[in-house]
């Protein structure tokens, strides 16, 4: 099978049906190709229960659909989830599932991009061409599990945090979650209101937040440059957690939201981890050195037994197994090699969304930029 179209999007998360809602205002034809039988499937099926957006909803909107009044500040998985299938219903977004793409590749000679993907239903090899070419497979496309010596011999049950719903199974368990970013911390939280015997390996220095303090810093940030806001943020967040760093978590050098801007990492937004740490019903680990059968033993020597392991160690990207013809737009990894404000396009009609580290918030300026000037291109050939 051969299909024409002017846009093809790969991927129908977030990024990929934001973009196709912003090309169908403007009446531009689009495909969206979409591995899995559903559009956002990792909010669809690889959240974890109690996962809520971690930025106040303004900041979590994607393009020309605000959050209905009722929607709270913070908003639930299931929430975020029925406003993407009032978003999809609204602008007639209509993926194409189970298409998982194989090639991408630019045809100088017809100056078209060509795209295969393999149909998992039929079984059959699927061809769209197109003028324009949107990457929306993201930075979070595939869980990254790190090569950790022994790890093969752990004879417990290891799962990546997109397997995680709660801690329901692991309610008489000692439990080791590995990465201590939102993911890990809240995992951790939940692992222990459920009766894990819980612990939490936290390798790098991170910052530790209050949703509310992240919302007042990105609030100021509008009026106050982000040196004088991390001297602030920073300042409330010692008064009320003090000194973390007894508890074996540091705090970087550079301040939380100048380290988002620099690097994409975000602070840590303490759901009552940091509580269950104090009181020692949560222990904070450092690094693993290897394993050995169901005994793991860390940096600092010492040596401890566990039932099962979460890796929070975060998301690859895919892009690179099928992307052929970037002109440099991605590096070795499948990342982006330039930052804000020149990121979302490349070459010969190839776009990217979602690779900002930005969130929502980026998702939404990537894809009204990417549909307006696709726009403006198609109507100077006109």
């Amino acid at each position: 099978m051969k299909q024409e179209t002017v846009v093809v999007i790969v991927g129908a998360g977030p990024a990929g049906i934001a973009t196709s809602a912003c090309l169908n205002l403007l009446s531009i034809p689009n495909i969206v190709l979409e591995r899995e039988d559903c559009y956002a499937s990792l909010w669809q099926k690889k959240a974890y229960d109690r996962l809520k957006l971690h930025l106040a909803k303004n900041f979590c909107e994607l393009p020309h659909m605000p959050f209905p009044l009722s929607t709270p500040t913070f908003v639930p998985k299931n929430m975020f989830v029925k406003y993407l299938k009032n978003y999809v219903y609204h602008f007639n977004v209509d993926p194409l599932y189970q298409r998982s793409v194989e090639s991408a590749w630019y045809d100088k000679s017809a100056q078209k991009w060509v795209v295969t993907a393999k149909n998992s239903v039929s079984g059959l090899v699927e061809e769209y061409v197109s003028e324009f070419l949107v990457v929306a497979t993201g930075e979070n496309s595939e869980g990254f599990i790190p090569n950790v010596y022994g790890l093969d011999t752990f004879k417990g049950l290891v799962i990546h945090s997109i397997e995680y719903e709660n801690g329901k199974k692991f309610g008489d368990k000692d439990v080791l979650v590995v990465g201590a970013g939102n993911s890990g911390m809240e995992i951790a939280y939940d692992l222990c209101n459920w009766g894990a015997q819980t612990s939490v390996v936290v390798r790098s220095p991170t910052h530790v937040l209050t949703k509310e303090l992240v919302q007042l810093g990105m609030y100021l940030l509008k009026y106050i440059p982000c040196t004088f806001v991390d001297k602030m943020v920073l300042m409330l967040s010692k008064l009320l957690y003090g000194d973390l760093g007894r508890y074996g978590i540091r705090r970087p050098i550079k301040g939380p939201f100048l380290l988002k801007k620099e690097t994409g990492r975000s602070p840590v937004i303490d759901v009552g981890t940091i509580s269950k740490i104090r009181t020692g019903d949560i222990e904070v680990m450092p690094a693993i050195k290897d394993i050995q059968g169901d005994r793991i033993k860390f940096t600092n020597d010492q040596e401890r037994q566990f039932d099962a392991i979460v890796f929070a160690t975060g998301f690859k990207s895919t892009v690179r197994k099928w992307l052929k013809d970037d002109g440099g737009l991605f590096n070795e990894k499948g990342m982006l090699k330039y930052k804000s404000p020149d990121h979302w396009k490349g070459e010969n009609g190839l776009y990217c969304v979602g690779f900002a580290s930005a969130g929502l918030f980026g998702i939404s300026n990537d894809a009204k930029n990417i549909a307006n000037d696709i726009s403006r291109i198609v109507d100077d050939g006109n």
